[in-house]
């Protein structure tokens, strides 16, 4: 197995060694014009290369996670910092699903995602970091014993959801609720399994709940029993137990690192 914890990290497609303009490397470089897609509507010109890194990036993802299930994928914000609750709470949980077997997923960045390789760490179980390069803010953490790198934000995105056994979302921006959102709506559509999507954080989370019951709910955009496809709960502890409880009923008692399965 191909460590990716020391040295210059492996990008999906290309080198993300130190001093290589456009890219990040493990210091995390904020200009990283490479980091920035979609700059002007169509173009046809690079969709060769193109095409070839995405490919790229898609087998490095399945060929280095292959054998970390069960995981549980844990976002949230970056600009969560240490002795925050939800920091701390995203350590709890963390390393309380990693002492049960479980490994840890996140976008290997700082903030949320920092508490929840942390946690995973101090668990002892595997702590992924799926890091993504941006033009800002996206800075490796360092409690990852798995750190992968990506351009597009779709590869990382299936890495996510297809070793997934569960989703927590912690408090965040775009980022999180693009996470969120993606998750309800390929369960909705039934082009994914069910599984735990729990938020964490009542008085954040509630305003926007009162939205989908008011607003989506009300205008019959959604439909009831989609707000049946997440939970929200303030207890790290009542988090981790529906997790194993939906494993247990789902697999057996004990996470078996050997199982593997479709999304």
């Amino acid at each position: 197995m191909l460590s990716l914890f020391d040295g210059a990290p492996p990008v999906c497609g290309r080198r993300g060694g130190k001093g290589e303009k456009g890219t990040m490397n493990n210091k995390g470089d904020r200009s990283a014009p490479k980091g920035q897609e979609f700059l002007k509507p169509g173009g046809t010109d690079t969709n060769g290369a193109w095409n070839d890194e995405i490919l790229a990036e898609f087998s490095h993802g399945f060929e280095n996670l292959a054998d970390i299930e069960p995981a549980v994928s844990i976002f949230g914000s970056a600009r969560i910092g240490p002795g925050h609750p939800y920091y701390e709470s995203t350590v709890q949980i963390a390393r309380h699903l990693a002492e049960d077997g479980f490994s840890i997923i996140s976008g290997g960045g700082p903030g949320i995602m920092e508490a929840a390789n942390r946690g995973g760490v101090e668990g002892g179980a595997e702590s992924v970091g799926l890091n993504i390069d941006l033009p800002h803010e996206q800075i490796a953490n360092q409690y990852q014993t798995r750190r992968l790198f990506f351009r597009h934000f779709f590869a990382r995105k299936v890495m996510f959801v297809k070793y997934a056994t569960a989703y927590v979302v912690m408090p965040g921006g775009f980022g999180t609720l693009d996470e969120l959102v993606e998750a309800l709506t390929l369960q909705q559509t039934g082009k994914s399994r069910r599984f735990p999507t729990i938020l964490v954080g009542s008085p954040f989370w509630d305003g926007l709940m009162e939205w989908f019951r008011e607003t989506l709910l009300g205008f019959g955009t959604i439909s009831a029993e989609d707000l049946a496809l997440f939970r929200v709960r303030d207890d790290p502890a009542e988090v981790v137990r529906e997790i194993l409880d939906f494993y247990r009923e789902e697999f057996g008692e004990i996470p078996a690192k050997s199982r593997a399965r479709e999304f």
